[in-house]
């Protein structure tokens, strides 16, 4: 009897140590939790391909001291879950777009390597990610430098100067216009549409001067060539061959949306003000 007593004893001690070891790691299993679904957010927020969300957040969750880090990555939210001595924690996340930011993907990919390095712990990481901010270049530079590209396209592509002239301008007015409506929060679809109207407009009036009489086709093409949803097609093209098909059709589905917007931006400006071609 006595010997029972005590192993009741002993067993309901253990139970109780047990129990207060558990409740002391609860708060840093959901602090692990909670910055492992914050680095995923980020990274899938600004632009990067899943697998890099993936194994990002996983990296992180291990090096802070998780057992594993399982995630589920899709177009709209994230699902993550952390184990620690047997315990799961799980959290979601609605994902809005941000637009693609490479400078937000490479600090949280520093903030992961610093981490396991042990140069950064729970509280560390927690103040690195939340002083992460988008890197915006100014309004002049970015048009500047949209249309200097495009209107190179035209002169690899077979114009003269006079076509680099009139893609530099339309370009420019068009890359302008583009970020006005961005700054609104306009729809991306309706934002591409509106200013791939107005490069073809430009480019196409600008071609009806007589000093641009005899100017290439080329720089109605190269004046939208800012439109072109080059990085999502990459992204969506890596989602689905690393696995991750869901992503990468929810991917290809907006770009191909961005391309039928901006074809649709284009055939209205040349219905209306009766352009010809790209012959």
């Amino acid at each position: 009897m006595v010997s029972e007593r005590e192993n009741r004893e002993l067993l309901s001690s253990e139970k109780q140590l047990c129990g207060e070891k558990r409740m002391s790691e609860a708060p840093q299993q959901r602090e692990i939790t909670r910055l492992c679904i914050q680095c995923a957010l980020l990274l899938l927020q600004h632009g990067a391909e899943s697998m890099v969300v993936e194994q990002l957040s996983s990296r992180l969750g291990m090096a802070l001291g998780a057992d594993s880090v399982e995630s589920s990555i899709s177009a709209n939210s994230i699902v993550l879950t952390t184990i620690m001595q047997g315990h799961c924690l799980t959290s979601t996340r609605k994902n809005v777009d941000r637009g693609i930011n490479m400078h937000v993907v490479i600090e949280v990919q520093h903030a992961v390597i610093m981490a396991e390095h042990k140069l950064l712990d729970v509280a560390g990481v927690e103040k690195r990610l939340g002083h992460i901010k988008p890197l915006r270049y100014p309004r002049w530079l970015m048009v500047s430098v949209v249309a200097l590209s495009c209107g190179c396209f035209s002169r690899l592509n077979g114009g003269g100067w006079d076509a680099f002239i009139v893609t530099l301008i339309a370009s420019g007015l068009a890359m302008y216009v583009r970020q006005i409506f961005t700054a609104r929060h306009l729809n991306p679809l309706i934002n591409f549409c509106i200013t791939a109207f107005v490069a073809t407009s430009a480019s196409g009036l600008l071609m009806r001067l007589p000093a641009f009489s005899q100017t290439s086709t080329v720089a109605m093409a190269a004046s939208v060539l800012l439109l072109v949803p080059g990085f999502p097609l990459i992204n969506a093209v890596a989602d689905m061959f690393k696995g991750h098909v869901n992503t990468g059709l929810a991917r290809w589905t907006v770009a191909s949306l961005l391309t039928l917007a901006t074809c649709i931006g284009v055939v209205m400006a040349m219905s209306l003000w009766g352009l010809r071609g790209w012959a």
